[in-house]
């Protein structure tokens, strides 16, 4: 027999950055919530096997390869021949611990009920949640546990998809969740998949010293980039040492006697790798919330079909975050998920902010907010480009970073920004000076009329306005640049 049914304003179905966000914007409301997760640790995926280990394993990369030195005279970093990848995550582990610890105040301090266990939909108004054993073995109540909710968000992220052809049992083959738990640096490795995961890690491992190659049935990388940021990571990737796949598509893989993979391409060629990881694709984590029971449809790969309120075909029932696809960042999870809550309270809100920053950690890292020259082109929109390169800036040539640059898109007619694209260290954090300006509606004209600190990056914005700003007054003819 189940437990007594307990009664909420909201149930929340996972505890990642989506959960979280929901939690805080629904109690400040004086709401009652309920929040359901599956892990014995909160934070979601990326927490534990995406993007804290990722970015943890990649700073990692960046300390041991040199590259944060820059080859200073005098520096000489080695890497133990033994080293093993958790070595490398130990970071991880304080940063997982600091995390978890301020998690848990959190939801103390909101009054919030946490549930360890796994969610279903009994129907369109209660889940059945089954308890999961202990962290510490103990076994768990056999008794699910029901939860009534006037509301519910849906935040159960998603994960990779394992197509069949690769033998992932045979061991030395891995997905974005288990890649953490690599052994060694493999002397070489086969990424499938150039999209924003298999980049960073390919990125990652080629510092770490690992000869990688990435496979991919396009003809070009990351291409919701601008077109030229694309082409100046890519031979950026190169020059480190990546060897790039296109227009490929693996056939048949297959683990030698050796312990090698051997990947058989649709051109033909073929090669071995000590290691491979794939990353072609995510799905939503629906499969096991008996939505039907709710009334709730899925799309394509499980995702949750959405409108602007994040409101699924069920109006009581939300969804947020990876579970509901592109573009499946952190930072643009969160805020879905507060505005679903307001929704869901009864608050009127607006749609989701058009400019959202994307971040992508690569080595160099990448960053860009607003239009790209080729949506421009495509609207017809008159505009200029304002550039300015880390060398050619104080802060950029100590870092000695020869590959950054930053790349303003200007609308003609008024000076208005209107897209920034960075390449370079501390790209992320860079693209936010461009955001504020371009949520204010700003003219590039602020740039060239503020005072920077020197050196910094910040100062880049001034150069690069410059540049706009004068090809802007030498334009006699009023030639429109997208011709």
């Amino acid at each position: 027999m189940p437990n007594e049914t307990k009664n909420y304003d909201l149930v929340i179905i996972g505890g990642g950055p989506a959960g979280i966000t929901a939690v805080a914007t629904a109690t400040a409301r004086k709401k009652t919530v309920a929040m359901v997760d599956c892990h014995h640790e909160l934070g979601g995926a990326g927490f534990h096997a995406g993007t804290i280990p990722s970015k943890a394993l990649r700073e990692t990369a960046l300390a041991v390869s040199g590259l944060k030195t820059r080859n200073l005279s005098g520096v000489e970093l080695t890497l133990r021949p033994e080293a093993a990848i958790s070595d490398f995550l130990s970071r991880n582990q304080n940063v997982r611990a600091t995390f978890n610890h301020a998690i848990k105040k959190g939801l103390e301090s909101h009054l919030t009920e946490v549930f360890l266990g796994n969610a279903a939909f009994a129907d369109p108004h209660t889940v059945s949640v089954v308890p999961i054993p202990g962290n510490d073995g103990q076994p768990a109540d056999k008794e699910p546990i029901l939860l009534r909710g006037e509301n519910f968000l849906v935040a159960t992220g998603s994960s990779p998809i394992r197509p069949a052809i690769f033998p992932f049992a045979a061991g030395r083959i891995y997905d974005s969740d288990t890649i953490p738990k690599l052994q060694r640096v493999p002397n070489t490795m086969a990424i499938i998949g150039a999209g924003v995961i298999g980049s960073e890690y390919g990125c990652t491992f080629t510092a770490l010293g690992a000869k990688v190659h990435i496979i991919d049935v396009r003809d070009k990388l990351l291409p919701f980039l601008d077109d030229e940021v694309s082409r100046a990571l890519t031979a950026a990737m190169e020059r480190s040492g990546v060897t790039f796949h296109w227009n490929e598509s693996v056939q048949k893989c297959e683990m030698l006697p050796s312990g090698e993979i051997k990947l058989n391409l649709s051109s033909g060629v073929s090669f071995t790798a000590d290691a491979a990881l794939v990353a072609t694709g995510r799905k939503g984590n629906t499969q096991t919330l008996n939505l039907a029971a709710a009334g709730v449809k899925t799309g394509d790969f499980s995702f949750i079909p959405v409108d602007h309120q994040f409101r699924t075909n069920v109006p009581h029932i939300f969804a947020a975050g990876d579970v509901i696809g592109f573009p499946a960042l952190a930072s643009t999870s969160m805020e879905q998920a507060r505005r679903a809550v307001m929704c869901a309270v009864g608050l009127a809100v607006d749609s989701l902010p058009a400019l959202l920053p994307n971040g992508i950690y690569t080595i160099p890292e990448v960053s860009m907010v607003g239009e790209t020259e080729e949506s421009l082109q495509k609207e017809r929109i008159d505009y200029v480009v304002g550039r300015a390169r880390y060398t050619d800036n104080a802060r950029g040539q100590l870092i000695g970073d020869k590959d950054g640059f930053l790349k303003l898109l200007v609308r003609r007619e008024g000076m208005q920004l209107v897209g920034v694209h960075v390449m370079g260290e501390q790209a992320t954090e860079l693209i936010h000076i461009g955001l504020t300006a371009m949520q204010n509606g700003a003219s590039v004209l602020g740039f060239s009329e503020t005072c920077y600190n020197v050196p910094t990056l910040g100062e880049l914005y001034k150069t690069a306005a410059l540049d706009a700003i004068r090809q802007i007054a030498d334009s006699e003819l009023g030639v429109p640049s997208f011709l």
